[in-house]
């Protein structure tokens, strides 16, 4: 049995789609909520309605659990996420309990640039969860990506939006020329599965990127380009972006774009161009090639697509 905390993000079901047709047993660690679990339609999953911070249903959710999948996160919630409760100190009680429950392994999804040390939040919070994971007793994989997109990411399809929104111009931030290395989601799912399949994984770190360096500004253009829509970029010094997406962030709901999200952007996130090949076997997926999800369709064709998944999903397997 693997367990999957944030099985219902954008990373988590994606990977769940991979291990179930494989034919893995998952169970989906569930916050509780009022609202019913986005996990992948048709699909066999257990789930496990627990919160992080729960150490005790943490226990009980881990009954015979042979590995941990650490997904879950703070960071897409913006103003309205804590860091410290569900990075932090989540993953200090995944670790305890995973312990306890005689887990042979915890596969966990951070950053490049996680450090203790680091002064961006997002960054710092990985960093020590980092910490918690090589401290406790259980064995260890960790991932460090760069920015991941596909269909359902919270990277393009924000800025995809933001540029539709916009009138004639779209901000950006000035002089910035740091560099990030997108990962096609797909790709970093097949990592984490080959992460568990291969004893050489354990108590290692690994940095993954794609196979193209780009800046916010390339990659900015590049979705302009995907989805014909040109807009004029006017820069902005950081702090002045920063300060419009912190209050945009705090009064309107769902706003697509906060403070951590331009922590993304603050340092370079790259590592060496081959190191997916080189260390999982895996040529990644060229980002301007995987950007045709951000075209916008017509809203019958998206009403028929609707129409046609979930007949799909009701069919007899």
């Amino acid at each position: 049995m693997i367990l999957i905390t944030g099985a219902t993000g954008f990373i988590g079901r994606t990977l769940v789609r991979q291990l179930s047709s494989i034919g893995y047993p998952l169970r989906a660690l569930i916050r509780p909520s009022p609202r019913t679990p986005n996990l992948p339609k048709g699909v066999p999953v257990e789930v496990a309605v627990v919160s992080l911070a729960d150490k005790r249903g943490l226990r009980a959710a881990m009954r015979d659990v042979e590995a941990v999948i650490h997904l879950a996160s703070a960071e897409n919630q913006g103003s309205r996420g804590n860091l410290l409760t569900a990075d932090i100190q989540g993953t200090e009680n995944i670790v305890e309990a995973a312990s306890d429950a005689g887990v042979d392994r915890i596969v966990y999804l951070s950053h490049i640039g996680a450090a203790r040390s680091s002064g961006y939040p997002a960054f710092r919070a990985k960093g020590i969860a980092e910490e918690h994971i090589r401290n406790g007793r259980v064995p260890y994989t960790i991932l460090r990506s760069s920015l991941v997109y596909g269909p359902e990411d919270h990277f393009t399809n924000n800025l995809s939006r933001l540029i539709r929104a916009s009138v004639g111009i779209f901000p950006i931030q000035s002089g910035g020329r740091t560099v990030v290395q997108p990962v096609w989601v797909e790709d970093l799912a097949t990592c984490i599965l080959w992460s568990l399949e291969n004893e050489n994984t354990l108590n290692r770190v690994y940095e993954l990127g794609g196979s193209e360096f780009f800046t916010l500004q390339q990659i900015i253009e590049t979705i302009m380009d995907v989805t014909h829509r040109r807009r004029v970029l006017v820069p902005l010094s950081p702090i002045t972006l920063r300060a419009i997406t912190v209050f945009l962030d705090g009064v309107i709901p769902n706003f697509p774009i906060s403070s951590f999200w331009l922590d993304y952007f603050a340092v370079n996130r790259t590592c060496a161009v081959d190191s997916m090949p080189r260390v999982f076997g895996l040529m990644p997926a060229r980002f301007t090639y995987r950007l045709d999800y951000l075209i916008h369709k017509p809203w019958y064709q998206r009403a028929w697509n609707t129409l046609t998944e979930r007949i799909a999903a009701l069919r007899p397997r």
